[in-house]
């Protein structure tokens, strides 16, 4: 072939070789600017790739790792279930839930991810409710925009900006009644290049419980607000129930791998002492951040927050977790088990076991004496003035929450008092659902509710201060509510 003829394939050859030097400067050119913005933004400036469903896991398991992964549009989908559930052997609840399970579905991310969330309210659901992740930036935690009703669904978005392990909750009106009830959560926000890997990972939540029965009471338990107050709980568990981690439940290992465990605790009141019996914590995240303390015994956890835990596993056996709040650990259920399986060290542990240690003990509880000399007497209201003054601090106690400081109550939610047909209509029906609670369906000034009015533990006097407070605000009828009425009520239903 002559020299002329070639001249054409050296000049592909050069328009090649030009094409790859233009893209590799010009890729260098675009890593440059992305981590330019990164830098000046922070993590709000990581660029995501593509869009990916969020895997959603209910306790004690976890979602995969997301590895080295880049930041993506994560999806994620859950629906809010109200729903009965076991407590303990003979008691049952009404839990609400995020995706059925108590605590609610695991979600774990990656710092940078754009997180769409959709929020369902199944149809046969009684109340509205919305959601607060503590991982979110922005008004409420996501809360101002995800609140829904009943058969509908919600839809927002937010930018995953800090590392961590952060706890989610309901945070619809009353607040401390959705979060009892058992709609908290965690969600992971793993750093970019990964949290290290280890052999088995766990999701454990502890949450306080208060029924209108004392522990063990058989049947279905409802919820008992004057008990949530007075932060006097009846249950105290991991993982919604007692014995969720226990015998066939039990988390499990082997021998020589390390376990990290997510401990997150809901509350709604009170705080976890952490502890698991006959291990050392190699690491923990303190609250959940960056913080690592090492070779730690036991490590609180405040309500509404959480904590990463890692420790190795050098024996077999089974290792008991608590709260060692101990009181609630063995008389109220905040124990779990690990269960360890392999060959014996004899010189880390002689192997020596006693049958019947670390067990529940159950609610069986033993009262010193008291003096029942002691008794506190209340101020009785002798005028209208003072019922109006004592029905006011009753309102701002038990009701203001759900009907609002004007009684304007909350829209698609909580039925006004103020100005208010259905109340004006029927003193004794008004005097009914305060003392024995009211569900289903009524119409409200036009206007269809279908939500839940709990039975309020309150004494007959202060009903009637509080209805004689209701009745002479706001425009409605200035009726005046005696004791007596209210007594003769009482045990109609």
């Amino acid at each position: 072939m002559s020299m002329k003829s070639k001249k054409p394939i050296l000049l592909v050859s050069g328009l090649g070789l030009l094409m790859v030097i233009l893209l590799v400067v010009f890729s260098f050119y675009s890593d440059s600017k992305e981590a330019e913005t990164k830098n000046y933004l922070g993590p709000a400036g990581i660029p995501v790739s593509r869009e990916m469903r969020a895997e959603l896991t209910a306790p004690p398991n976890v979602p995969g790792p997301t590895g080295r992964r880049k930041a993506k549009k994560l999806i994620v989908d859950m629906e809010v279930l109200e729903q009965e559930g076991v407590m303990s052997d003979g008691v049952k609840y009404i839990y609400w839930t995020f995706g059925g399970s108590v605590p609610g579905s695991f979600i774990r991310s990656k710092i940078g991810d754009e997180v769409e969330f959709h929020l369902k309210n199944h149809p046969d659901n009684k109340l509205p409710h919305n959601i607060d992740l503590h991982a979110v930036t922005g008004p409420g935690g996501g809360a101002t925009s995800s609140f829904v009703a009943p058969g509908h669904e919600t839809q927002f978005s937010f930018k995953v900006l800090n590392p961590g392990l952060y706890v989610y909750h309901c945070a619809t009106a009353p607040v401390g009644m959705h979060i009892a009830n058992g709609m908290y959560g965690l969600i992971l926000v793993e750093p970019e290049e990964g949290l290290p890997e280890v052999d088995k990972e766990y999701y454990i939540m502890q949450g306080d419980f208060y029924t209108k029965g004392e522990n063990g009471e058989r049947g279905l338990q409802p919820f008992d607000m004057k008990k949530a107050v007075d932060e006097d709980a009846d249950y105290v568990v991991f993982n919604g129930k007692v014995g969720s981690l226990t015998g066939d439940n039990a988390i499990t290992a082997n021998v020589g791998e390390t376990v990290r465990l997510y401990v997150g605790n809901g509350g709604p009141n009170l705080v976890s002492s952490f502890h698991v019996i006959g291990e050392i914590f190699d690491r923990v995240r303190v609250e959940g951040g960056d913080f690592i303390n090492n070779n730690v015994q036991t490590t609180l956890i405040p309500a509404g927050g959480a904590a990463i835990v890692e420790f190795k596993v050098d024996v077999p056996g089974t290792f008991i977790l608590v709260d060692h709040s101990i009181f609630r650990a063995f008389n109220k259920g905040a124990l779990g088990m690990l269960k360890v399986q392999g060959d014996e060290n004899k010189k880390i542990y002689s192997g020596k076991q006693e049958e019947g240690v670390y067990q529940p003990e159950g609610s069986g509880i033993q009262e010193m004496p008291v003096d029942n000399d002691l008794v506190q007497v209340n101020k009785t209201a002798t005028s209208l003035k003072e019922k109006m003054e004592f029905g006011k601090a009753t309102y701002m106690r038990t009701c203001f929450a759900c009907h609002q400081a004007e009684g304007q109550g909350i829209p698609n939610a909580f039925p006004p008092l103020a100005k208010s047909d259905y109340l004006n209509a029927d003193l004794e029906r008004a005097i009914d659902i305060v003392l024995h609670g009211k569900t289903g369906e009524i119409t409200v000034n036009g206007k269809k509710y279908n939500s839940v009015m709990t039975k309020q533990d309150i004494t007959d006097e202060e009903v009637a201060n509080v209805l004689t407070y209701i009745y002479n605000s706001w425009g409605n009828s200035k009726k005046e509510v005696t004791q007596a009425m209210v007594t003769s009520r009482r045990n109609v239903h």
